[in-house]
């Protein structure tokens, strides 16, 4: 397979992607980043650059994993693989997503990912595999095995280590570009597949390792976003996504209850005032 690894980058994660980028550069795989910010970096060494600058309500992450797809597919990839600028691949990455696909053409591939805790060298292997610990809110496969999601694992889809083959992208669905800023936009692809009837498989040993950085424990610069996402996407599903967040959120006086949603703004009921 022809496979090309496709990225977003902004300036808030330069430091992470050029280690990434270091690491796919050893393998000799061909890279495209899809830069997120209104000036295009300089400096960076993957093989393409495509710009998808902020909208009006935020960075588009949907319309540039689309962006970076379709160049990947007129660089002639027959294998796309999506990794967020915070993830590393391990040495087997790359092959175990291939493989998979060769034998699951049709279906979206998710290997595991282990969340690093500081001072890790991402740039060596042995000490990333020392710290392996894929999150355990997703399946994590011997090596070498295939497991299909049932459609209660849908949810759990995330883009920060997935690949599909050419055929599958040009089939659909893509991510929706309605969703600007923060959050939403996985879990509506996802319940897209799932309404198509599009396998999800879950990738033994397809390993990626997001490198530390600090973030807030709910994410609360986020917050108009998560309601703007959350809503529309609560429109067209019948649910909200991002839950645990927006309870969070209720619980620190952000949010509460709307009928089936949420708006921002406490209860007046409740007495507590957004932010207290």
């Amino acid at each position: 397979m022809s496979t090309i690894v496709v990225t977003i980058g902004s300036a808030a994660r330069r430091a992470h992607l050029e280690v990434q980028q270091t690491v796919l550069a050893r393998s000799g795989v061909r890279r495209v980043v899809v830069w997120l910010d209104d000036s295009p970096p300089p400096g960076l060494t993957a093989d393409e650059l495509v710009s998808v600058p902020p909208g009006p309500h935020g960075l588009r992450l949907a319309a540039a994993r689309n962006a970076g797809a379709d160049r990947a597919l007129e660089a002639g990839a027959s294998l796309i693989v999506f990794l967020d600028a915070d993830c590393v691949p391990s040495s087997d990455l790359l092959d175990r997503y291939a493989a998979a696909a060769d034998a699951e053409l049709d279906a979206v591939l998710c290997g595991p990912v282990t969340y690093l805790p500081p001072g890790v060298d991402a740039l060596d292997e042995q000490e990333l595999r020392r710290h392996r610990a894929p999150h355990a809110a997703r399946p994590d496969p011997a090596d070498h095995s295939l497991l299909r999601a049932p459609p209660s694992d849908y949810p759990l889809f995330w883009s920060l280590s997935f690949a599909l083959s050419a055929e599958r992208w040009r089939s659909g669905p893509r991510f929706d570009e309605a969703y600007e800023g923060y959050g939403g936009e996985d879990t509506d692809f996802a319940f897209h597949l799932r309404e198509r009837d599009v396998p999800l498989v879950w990738v033994g040993r397809a390993d990626a390792y997001h490198q530390h950085h600090s973030t807030s424990s709910s994410p609360v610069q986020h917050l108009d976003d998560i309601l703007r996402n959350g809503r529309l996407f609560a429109e067209r599903w019948g649910e909200w996504p991002m839950t645990g967040w927006l309870r969070e959120f209720e619980r620190q006086g952000l949010v509460s209850r709307d009928g089936d949603g949420w708006r921002l703004g406490a209860s007046t009921a409740s007495g507590a005032r957004p932010g207290g």
